[in-house]
């Protein structure tokens, strides 16, 4: 699936319930009792996506439930992200859209989280004044006394940069209604100093959240019948955790064996990865696990070894290669995506063709791409200029486009005959007689229903045709 500037999609790069792809997500039903109701809208990556489950829980806590109505709503919230210019305009559009409910609704609370909150606090609350309440990423157990002061008037603000939180003790609220699949927060914030990234001023600096919490948090969510957990972090692989007296160390690999080790029934997924730090020690356990997915999102961003100097990404484009490689010969049937950015500071057409050679060289699977947007704060924007016309990455964005969805479809073609396991995740989007479902290798399926078939089981699924982005096929068997 190819994603042309959607600041609503993940930037995590793991596949969001329906409900969030392509739309803004709106939790349901928290504490029914309650006669107070909080409405939240969810933008940009999973992370933001698993925020607000967390912030789902506190809220339960101090009474409030959920709603899907906005015009019932007492406090509105909406959880941002920085990560492109676009997405900070579609939430200043929904600002407005809350401000006037507040004007129809006088006593509604209104509050931004995440990341722009951070970035544009000033902006909100004393500029525009649409929102009573900012609170950063790091600060979400501050909403019951920020609301209690908002209630008499004051402006609350809470932007505080932690570098222990991880709400390592907090029970997320599920927000998605399947029931089948879940995230599980496992590090926060980002030490990678990308040129182009906002998340490391946003987010703050890299810390791993105790290994045994994430292990309960998944045995807890299996007993409950979820069977797909997705480990998430800005980067999963540098994961590291030591007890106090350092007797005791968890790296990333040890940490997937470990939830992996709660049933051969949990599928275990993770994004992202940075290239820099996937190891052959995660790669190998990934291959000698049957229930860790085959599947490695692997940003790459660009083709050309100079873009990525400037983007410091701390790679070259023969490095990248020689990784890819890596997977490939350990893994043999795995699949391998990535995000790429199109049009970045003084890029040319040399350049560009690199990157549509590295997309046909390490065989992706699908991509998410974006043209460039510069991020005020950034280290490219204080030190590059951003030369390169918006016609321009807009075009090269298209052949982009054009060619992984060219390269999906060929590679999908291969997989005509072949038998896979399929989580069954729902019913597709297009009919309800159709189910839908991925495979180990994150690829998407669609199957006619069966008597007996529902979400969370497993089943063997025939795959009979294709196209760039779904596999069509017969169930041939379930498994118990």
């Amino acid at each position: 699936m190819l994603y042309d500037n959607n600041p609503t999609i993940n930037d995590l790069r793991v596949p969001l319930p329906d409900s969030v792809q392509g739309s803004p997500y709106t939790a349901e039903a928290v504490n029914e009792k309650s006669d107070k109701h909080f409405y939240i809208e969810s933008y940009g990556c999973a992370m933001n996506f698993a925020d607000s489950e967390i912030v789902a829980s506190i809220l339960g806590e101090i009474g409030y439930s959920s709603t899907r109505e906005m015009e019932i709503a007492d406090l509105i919230l909406i959880n941002t992200c920085s990560i492109r210019e676009k997405a900070e305009e579609t939430v200043r559009k929904r600002l407005r859209i809350f401000d006037k409910q507040k004007r129809r609704r006088p006593g509604t609370l209104i509050g931004v989280l995440g990341c722009m909150a951070e970035r544009l606090k000033k902006t909100f609350l004393d500029e525009e004044k649409l929102v009573d309440m900012v609170i950063g990423p790091d600060a979400y157990r501050d909403l019951p006394a920020l609301i209690s002061n908002a209630h008499d008037g004051e402006k609350g603000v809470n932007v505080f940069l932690s570098r222990e939180e991880t709400y390592a003790d907090i029970s997320p609220v599920r927000l998605d209604e399947s029931g089948v699949l879940a995230f599980i927060s496992i590090m926060r914030g980002c030490d990678n100093m990308c040129s182009f990234c906002v998340v490391p001023y946003t987010r703050g600096r890299e810390r791993s959240r105790e290994p045994f919490s994430v292990v309960a948090e998944a045995t807890d969510l299996f007993q409950r019948g979820y069977r797909e957990v997705t480990l998430l972090g800005q980067n999963v692989d540098s994961y590291k955790w030591s007890s106090d007296d350092k007797t005791v160390k968890v790296n990333f690999a040890e940490l997937l064996r470990m939830v992996a080790a709660i049933s051969p029934l949990l599928r275990v997924r993770f994004s992202t990865s940075h290239p820099k730090d996937i190891t052959d020690e995660v790669i190998e356990t990934i291959a000698g696990t049957d229930n860790i997915c085959n599947y490695i999102h692997l940003p790459v961003q660009s083709g050309n070894s100079r873009i990525l100097a400037l983007m410091n990404r701390t790679y070259d484009a023969d490095w990248y290669k020689n990784r890819v490689d890596k997977i490939y010969e350990i893994m043999p049937d795995c699949t391998i995506s990535a995000d790429i950015i199109t049009g970045f500071c003084s890029e040319n057409e040399e350049d560009h063709k690199d990157t549509l050679e590295i997309i046909k060289y390490s065989k992706f699977t699908m991509s998410y791409t974006y043209y460039y947007s510069e991020r005020p704060g950034t280290l490219a924007a204080r030190k590059y200029e951003d030369d390169v016309p918006l016609e321009i990455k807009k075009r090269r964005l298209a052949e982009v486009i054009e060619v992984q969805r060219q390269l999906s479809y060929e590679l999908n073609l291969r997989d005509i005959g072949k038998t896979y396991e399929v989580l069954v995740e729902g019913f597709s989007k297009k009919s309800q007689t159709d189910l839908k479902g991925r495979n180990s290798q994150n690829k998407m399926l669609v199957f006619p229903s069966q008597e007996g078939i529902n979400p969370g089981d497993y089943v063997c699924v025939k795959v009979t045709k294709v196209s760039s982005a779904t596999l069509l096929g017969e169930i041939t068997s379930q498994h118990q």
